[in-house]
């Protein structure tokens, strides 16, 4: 039995082992010159990327088993109780729209900004399984997409915030990579996305506090405090990082995952306020505050960066936590409600503008609890 039982782990730890190296999902590996490109980072050391005050997930072997038996034996409500019905925007819509900015949501933190003529994919993750294959995540929350990826027309520019699987998807970015004009990520992120066939030379890395021009927009990458990496041994080979996307008019903050810190406050001082704020807010555990923020410290970072209203994102779409899938909305309207911040939180595909009289205060979510 013993014999059967060391035989069978093997077999798995080689096929694990196979699917890593061979499987085009877990991205490309730095060069050596890539890499000493990256030692000139502040964020660089030894190696690998790094918080500031050098800030981690403390995972013992005890949270590691709570959380493992927690992910297995969730409590009542971590998804909803019905496919989420989502709005439709189709092509020509996207197509011909030139007025005032817009933004849809897809779920999770998945956005098309429709920005001065441009349209700009923000974390575009539309697959079904936010992990390397199908039988190692739980499906999308909705059957449907506001729009199929194939239908959706020319995009300007993508916006990338780090390199996890809900963040960034190889089937998305093959599917997108020929309709895309240009690719904006944090250091290291790049190295996938040329591995996935995509020119160096239509991709844009950035470290905390760069910004790049894109026509008359400007993009600045700004600091986060997560991790990084798809693999079993490349924690922290790419940057992490938020993003600020500014017009001559507008000012708008997107967070990526983040754990709650100075740098909210930092940005605020340096680049606020802003008028609209898309701020992490979900797959969240005390276990690991350290990389994705309680609903409350939400909240509270909105009011640092001096947001004039706030949207919780990274939560709708996937259960990748064990809170029920409706506490991250509920927690952060109580608090933002004690803090005198307004909360936006449209339906999936419903289009938000920035002065955001097109969105009523409905609670649409309680009929899938």
């Amino acid at each position: 039995m013993l014999l059967g039982i060391g035989i069978l782990s093997g077999a798995i730890l080689i096929a694990a082992t196979l699917f890593i190296n061979i499987s085009p999902e877990f991205g490309g590996k730095a060069t050596k010159e890539q890499r000493e490109f990256y030692s000139k980072s502040q964020n660089y050391k030894k190696g690998k990327f790094i918080n500031r005050g050098n800030v981690q997930m403390s995972m013992d072997f005890n949270k590691f088993v709570k959380s493992f038996t927690g992910y297995f034996s969730p409590s009542p409500n971590t998804k909803p109780s019905a496919n989420i019905t989502v709005q439709k925007i189709d092509s020509l819509s996207i197509v011909n729209y030139r007025d005032r900015t817009r933004m849809v949501w897809f779920g999770h933190s998945t956005f098309l900004l429709q920005m001065n003529g441009k349209n700009i994919l923000i974390d575009p993750m539309f697959g079904e399984v936010p992990a390397p294959h199908p039988m190692l995540g739980g499906k999308r929350f909705s059957s449907e997409l506001p729009i199929a990826i194939e239908k959706l027309p020319t995009i300007d520019a993508v916006i990338l915030s780090h390199d996890h699987y809900d963040h960034l998807d190889y089937a998305s970015i093959l599917k997108l990579k020929d309709k895309v004009n240009h690719f904006y990520a944090p250091l290291g992120v790049g190295v996938h996305l040329m591995e996935w066939g995509i020119p160096q030379g239509q991709i844009t890395e950035l470290d905390w506090w760069q910004e790049s021009a894109f026509g008359d927009l400007t993009f600045k990458c700004t600091p986060a405090q997560h991790f990084s990496g798809r693999g079993f041994n490349d924690r922290g080979n790419t940057l992490w990082a938020s993003w600020i996307i500014q017009s001559p008019t507008e000012n708008l903050f997107f967070s990526g995952d983040s754990g709650y810190g100075t740098h909210f406050k930092e940005i605020g001082v340096k680049y606020g306020p802003f008028d609209f704020a898309m701020m992490e807010c979900g797959q969240y555990n005390e276990m690991w505050k350290e990389i994705h923020m309680m609903p409350e410290e939400t909240a509270q970072a909105g009011l640092d960066i001096k947001a004039k209203f706030i949207m919780p994102i990274h939560w709708g779409a996937f259960k990748l936590a064990m809170h029920t899938w409706t506490d991250p909305v509920e927690r952060l309207i109580t608090k933002a409600s004690e803090l005198n911040i307004p909360v936006i939180v449209p339906e999936i595909g419903q289009s938000i503008h920035l002065d955001h009289k097109n969105i009523q205060p409905s609670k649409w979510w309680i009929k899938y609890d």
